[in-house]
């Protein structure tokens, strides 16, 4: 014991500790210049991907560097139990489970036209009873367009708008895309695909794979999705002239009861991929309900819940766990550096800059 060392022996084993103290602080400087990416400059960061972002369409004080258009929303999970026997997460035991969410489009610009991108997306923060948080955001489309996070950073790359004609140079986009064949699968939903007039008659998926962890330990690969209730105005390119319709049919739709969607759990068979979101599983793989998902108010983003809120995928309470899918601390990485960068700035604008922020949708 330590105690029972004579006053040389503590000196010398403090020369030890003070060796190997060093020895861990190197070390922990080390990993950290890897992860910051100080040590491999040609190694891909959370601040390449984001800045790249910013690069193909501009830097807007304040907002989120994709996803940047978008409205709070808030309701209740309302689970039926039946996902109990896969995970033990609490929010899957009968009951309600308040949920603060976010409607959104994706792109940088939160001024962009409702209508100029046909994927809507849904994030999800559900706070459990004992004070775990699943957060969780879905899209609207089968598939991501690629597998990892190095081909997302050539596809934004690629997609960089040329200086002389201030849009992407097709070359280079066909280049990407001769270069990813495993882009296909999107490509070919993305050439028959319309924006749609509402969020609330879109189906919502999670694309990356997670895995369910039940009372016993026993691991199940899933993917979700939030399947609507409502069905009509899907299709439509919205209302002439309104480039901020899906807001105002949102609250229009609200006015007059809550939305709701229908939680589904697909199970994954042996041998079905988790670490690649390009892929869907088989149409035969079983699908469980969870629960009804209900939405009952709308906020702006500038003043509801749902601001201040980074929708990290990684947030995951016992009974969920992350597959091994790159994308995802890909995603949680980026997120965090895109709430540092849009917080820091909100604390820093300027009056006049803060007025016109919170006129905007």
């Amino acid at each position: 014991m330590q105690e029972e060392l004579s006053v040389p022996a503590r000196r010398k084993g403090n020369a030890g500790s003070w060796a190997l103290i060093g020895a861990v602080v190197a070390v922990t400087v080390a990993a950290f210049g890897y992860v910051g990416g100080w040590l491999a400059p040609h190694r891909l960061t959370p601040e390449k991907l984001i800045d790249q972002f910013q690069r193909n369409a501009g830097t807007f004080a304040g907002y989120r560097r994709n996803h940047a258009k978008g409205v709070c929303v808030a309701g209740y999970f309302v689970s039926n139990g039946q996902a109990l026997a896969y995970s033990a997460a609490q929010v899957f035991a009968p009951g309600r489970t308040p949920v603060v969410g976010r409607f959104a489009i994706p792109g940088s610009n939160p001024y962009a036209p409702d209508g100029s991108v046909p994927i809507r997306s849904m994030a999800l923060r559900f706070t459990q009873a004992n004070g775990q948080q699943w957060r969780t955001g879905m899209n609207s489309m089968p598939v991501f367009p690629v597998a990892t996070p190095q081909a997302f950073f050539a596809q934004l790359q690629a997609q960089q708008p040329d200086p002389a004609t201030g849009k992407p140079d097709p070359a280079k986009v066909a280049a990407f895309f001769a270069a990813h064949p495993e882009t296909a699968a999107f490509r070919a939903w993305a050439k028959t695909a319309k924006p749609s007039a509402s969020f609330a008659t879109e189906s919502y998926e999670s694309l990356n794979a997670f895995v369910f962890v039940d009372a016993n330990g026993k691991r199940q690969p899933v993917r979700w999705r939030m399947l609507p209730q409502a069905t009509d105005g899907g299709g439509a390119a919205g209302k002439a002239g309104d480039a901020d319709y899906l807001a105002a049919d949102l609250a229009e739709r609200l006015a007059h009861g809550p939305l709701r969607w229908q939680l589904q759990i697909t199970l994954a068979n042996a041998g079905d991929p988790t670490n690649d979101a390009t892929k869907t599983w088989p149409s035969d793989r079983r699908t469980i309900d969870a629960g009804t998902l209900v939405i009952d108010a709308t906020t702006p983003q500038e003043s509801g819940a749902c601001r201040d809120i980074n929708y990290d995928p990684l947030v995951l309470p016992a009974g969920i766990t992350a597959s091994d899918d790159p994308l995802l601390p890909a995603r949680s990485a980026a997120y965090a550096d895109s709430y540092l960068r849009r917080t820091s700035e909100e604390a820093h604008l300027p009056s006049t800059a803060a007025a016109h922020t919170e006129k905007q949708p």
